[in-house]
């Protein structure tokens, strides 16, 4: 019998929903190449979605989260370096089909790789009072996404 999921604590949700779009971000890459959709226009819209939407998720993370285990940690090493190599891939100027897809598969690796056994190491060890400051800090944004190209549809 394989152990029951652990339910995400309340203060997680709001960076477990924001997950949610990360994959989705990788979805509609997958599906512009799909539709042979130009890769400057999936540039574009993937750019905007790493400065509004992945840069702040990114810093609440590394800023408050990741600090709830040891910075020598395995996992937080890893999730750093993840996170380094993600912003390196969508600094690239260029349009590039190959970029992209690195963004498209190691942005969803990552993603699942935090829902499924950062997150949950997190959730473990961390205090009432670590997770209650998180609350407090990081409120649930309304995502409204940039839908002046939809080009996945």
């Amino acid at each position: 019998m394989t152990p029951k999921p652990l339910k995400r604590h309340k203060a997680l949700q709001p960076l477990s929903r924001e997950h949610h779009h990360g994959l989705l971000l990788s979805w509609k890459i997958r599906n512009g190449f799909n539709k042979n959709i130009d890769p400057k226009r999936m540039k574009i819209y993937a750019d905007w979605f790493f400065e509004t939407h992945l840069t702040p998720h990114f810093e609440m993370e590394e800023n408050y989260i990741f600090s709830i285990l040891k910075s020598d940690n395995e996992l937080i090493k890893r999730a750093l370096a993840e996170h380094r190599r993600l912003r390196r891939l969508f600094s690239e100027t260029e349009a590039n089909p190959k970029t992209l897809s690195k963004i498209e598969e190691e942005l969803e690796q990552h993603i699942r790789f935090e829902e499924r056994v950062l997150f949950p190491e997190i959730q473990k060890v961390a205090s009432e009072e670590q997770l209650l400051h998180i609350e407090k800090i990081h409120q649930p944004e309304s995502f409204k996404d940039n839908l002046e190209d939809e080009f996945w549809k």
